[in-house]
């Protein structure tokens, strides 16, 4: 019998509300059907957590993956020791915080690249944070792409019955227009394609938000639809990607709300995250498109204000384990046919 899943969890932000959701996740005992996960960070953070939420979980500290045997009450750390422990509080990064995230994120990678673990999945990081500690990203998406040398890469979101594709991320709205090009869009309609591929689905239906209002009403709001985005479809259908005409995003989300399409692809940020973000805030999971590895994260930011407290909503960690869990087993069914 094929065994379940390694799912390895990065720790996020020592600061942050990362070891609270990972506690009460594993505390929860939903993952243990589903796979087998492991935790990458600092076991002294991890204890110091449960312990104050007088959680009945015990902490191993592991120096080899191969000694992880996670089981129900039983929270296995593969422990980096980057905190120093009487120091710590919670809710106050510094640029320990910093080192240790991306020390976490690379060992977590490796172990991914090398077939030892399955898929990870990433706890809230600060990016200022990062970047004080002299790790210059935008974010977790942009050290992964360069740690796992992928080109062409993307941000997907689950949740609330969408998936979301985004053309353009973190940039200014006046920016959008520009950024928008014909390479860029049959690049993202591409990852788009073999995203739902890995979710299962053989065809996927790729709904395609116009940028303008009324996808620009003939030209009278403007004429990216015609000039930029109709063309980056034509060219991916030759390639056999069922990518649909540029859709007025007002009734694009509730058209691939009710199965008209499988996925969205969303021309800036807001466009995409507003209606998603409305239908399952702080349950929706972001996906890591065009690696070579499985990534799934949560939805939310490290939470400084609430950290340690006990009153963090691990939802979306939750969700983000189930969905990695669920593509690393297609993964596994889908290689065992190929012999």
């Amino acid at each position: 019998m094929d065994k379940k899943p390694r799912i390895v969890i990065t720790m996020g932000d020592p600061a942050g509300i990362g070891p609270e959701i990972i506690a009460k996740v594993i505390d929860s005992g939903e993952l243990f059907p589903l796979c087998r996960p492991v935790v990458v960070g600092d076991a002294g953070v991890m204890k110091k957590l449960i312990d104050e939420l007088r959680l009945s979980i015990s902490v191993r500290s592991l120096t080899s993956l191969a000694d992880a045997d996670p089981s129900l009450g039983k929270l296995d750390v593969f422990d980096l020791k980057m905190v120093n422990l009487p120091s710590h509080k919670w809710g106050a990064p510094d640029a320990v915080s910093g080192r240790s995230v991306v020390e976490y994120i690379k060992k977590a990678v490796a172990f991914t690249l090398s077939g030892d673990a399955d898929a990870m999945v990433t706890a809230p990081i600060n990016k200022e944070m990062m970047n004080a500690a002299g790790h210059h990203y935008a974010g977790h998406t942009e050290l992964l792409a360069d740690l796992t040398h992928a080109k062409d890469y993307g941000m997907l979101f689950v949740g609330g019955g969408l998936r979301v594709i985004l053309a353009t991320i973190h940039v200014a709205l006046k920016e959008v227009p520009r950024q928008i090009t014909v390479p860029r869009l049959l690049t993202t309609f591409r990852l788009a394609h073999q995203a739902m591929r890995s979710f299962g689905i053989d065809k996927p239906r790729i709904g395609v938000a116009a940028l303008n209002p009324h996808a620009g009403e003939g030209g009278l709001f403007g004429s990216e639809e015609w000039d930029v985005i109709l063309p980056a479809v034509i060219k991916a259908r030759t390639e056999g990607i069922h990518a649909s005409d540029p859709m007025p995003a007002d009734t694009l989300f509730y058209k691939a709300l009710n199965n008209h399409f499988d996925i969205v692809v969303a021309m800036y940020h807001d466009q995409g995250l507003a209606p998603l973000k409305m239908l399952a805030f702080g349950n929706a999971v972001n996906v890591t498109v065009g690696l070579p590895i499985i990534r799934t994260s949560v939805d939310h930011g490290t939470a400084y204000d609430i950290a340690g407290k006990g009153c963090a909503n691990p939802a979306s960690l939750l969700e983000a384990v189930k969905l990695a869990s669920k593509m690393a087993s297609y993964r596994q069914t889908e290689s065992k046919e190929r012999t």
